[in-house]
């Protein structure tokens, strides 16, 4: 069984920072993607930062410069790091997995497994 858990939102001030981190389970790719996206109420769900099993990592322009993502292969976590937040950043942030050339600056959403979802809001 294929389980992404995401953890780390909050509600942060606008230039503050924030750690998401996406622990998964059951992973049955071995040449993989894992993909940060956002969705704001009433926008469609957009990509943030992906990491593919490579090493090659990708970040949209937005958060570039600003967003950082890592993982800890021990304890099968990715990481978000999130910078310099801004309340454009408020979202719901989702972490999915699926095959290695899911992570594509094309960002496809069409991921076949995500977690639950973790609610970042940055106040001005």
């Amino acid at each position: 069984q294929v389980q992404l858990v995401e953890a780390g939102g909050g509600t942060v001030q606008a230039g503050g920072s924030l750690r998401l981190s996406c622990t998964v389970s059951g992973n049955p790719y071995s040449s993989y993607c894992i993909g940060w996206f956002r969705q704001a109420p009433g926008k469609e769900r957009e990509g943030v930062a992906s990491l593919r099993s490579d090493g090659t990592k990708t970040y949209a322009h937005s958060v570039k410069g600003r967003f950082t993502t890592s993982l800890d292969n021990a304890a099968n976590t990715l990481y978000l790091q999130m910078n310099s937040l801004k309340p454009e950043d408020t979202a719901m942030y989702y972490c999915g997995v699926d095959r290695f050339y899911f992570c594509s600056d094309t960002w496809p959403t069409s991921y076949a497994y995500w977690g639950q979802g973790t609610q970042v809001t940055v106040s001005a």
